[in-house]
């Protein structure tokens, strides 16, 4: 069952980098009609007082190659996201197969929590896309993160299956541990769109250098901004209750509900900038893009809680696995 799940997990990345590659083929070819109108005259008319008055272009004859490059560019879309959905059931069997091989849940140590987080954000990923499918194009994103995050925890993080530590050994191994997956799951889906409105806001308000070449591609930044805060909105309450869980199982562990351990004082950050994320997002007077950012630093702090902590830290959640 081991070898099984080490070879699924393969078998995932490889996927996940087909869905890349068929998302930036349509980013490649989804333009082809943008560039033909763009490429249409505008024609200037002499009115009475000798003026010169614009008209707006006619429209542009369909053009077979324009027409073939948008079809081409549908179909590398819908590849992307087919191989996203057979990448995502080759994840969920992997971590099937590893809980089943280490006859527990399958996030005792940092590869297999990277592996539960990235799977709840491909599945959270897909279900947005069943309820809108306008936001495709996200999908290079997001199937650029899940081949990085996935192949760093295959090639850098991967331990072989151990028993828990002692302390894991408790019904509060599967109510905080699940809920902060879920939730950190959500919160990593919710940084795409965060980015993506940051791109898209840019391109919108005049900005055409790199990285906003590619934000003319993107859905309208509305729809992504008004994305970011439902999947925040929804994940903080959970990873709320997921802090809350985990002071309480301190308490019956260790005998103190807080300590102010590195990952207790990162989990405390990162609840405090969501928090923060929220609160300016209902305020009318901060700019929907400074909220943003916070959203973004959310992120960054939950990846230092992930890696920088059990990396270059020692304390009492030492359960990475790391040598």
């Amino acid at each position: 069952m081991s070898a099984l799940s080490d070879n699924l997990v393969t078998f995932a990345i490889l996927a996940y980098l087909v869905a890349m590659i068929g998302h930036a083929v349509e980013y490649a070819l989804g333009n082809a009609r943008t560039r033909v109108a763009a490429a249409a005259p505008v024609r200037e008319l002499v009115g009475a007082g000798g003026g010169i008055v614009p008209t707006p272009p006619a429209p542009v004859p369909s053009q077979p190659g324009a027409d073939r490059s948008a079809r081409r560019a549908r179909l590398a879309g819908l590849i992307g996201v087919g191989a996203t959905a057979v990448a995502a059931v080759l994840h969920l069997a992997a971590l099937v197969t590893r809980g089943l091989a280490a006859d527990r849940m399958p996030w005792g140590n940092m590869y297999e929590f990277v592996l539960t987080v990235t799977f709840i954000g491909v599945a959270a990923w897909l279900v947005v896309l069943w309820k809108r499918p306008s936001l495709r194009k996200l999908g290079l994103f997001l199937t650029l993160v899940m081949v990085l995050l996935v192949a760093t925890a295959e090639l850098v993080l991967y331990v072989p299956i151990v028993p828990l530590v002692p302390a894991l050994n408790s019904y509060w191994f599967i109510i905080h541990v699940s809920t902060i997956v879920f939730a950190s799951g959500i919160f990593l889906l919710g940084a795409v769109p965060a980015v993506g409105f940051l791109m898209r806001s840019g391109y919108e308000n005049g900005k055409r250098s790199f990285p906003y070449t590619l934000a003319k591609r993107l859905p309208a930044a509305v729809g992504l901004e008004r994305l970011t805060f439902t999947l925040h909105a929804f994940a903080f309450p959970i990873f709320t209750f997921a802090v809350i869980a985990g002071a309480i199982w301190a308490e019956a562990a260790w005998g103190r509900p807080w300590g102010w351990d590195p990952k207790e004082t990162w989990a405390f950050i990162s609840w405090v900038v969501y928090a923060g994320y929220l609160h300016a997002r209902a305020t009318p007077s901060v700019k929907r893009n400074v909220a943003t950012w916070l959203a973004v630093l959310g992120f960054l702090t939950m990846l230092m809680n992930l890696f920088g902590v059990n990396i270059f830290f020692t304390g009492l959640h030492s359960y990475g696995g790391l040598d």
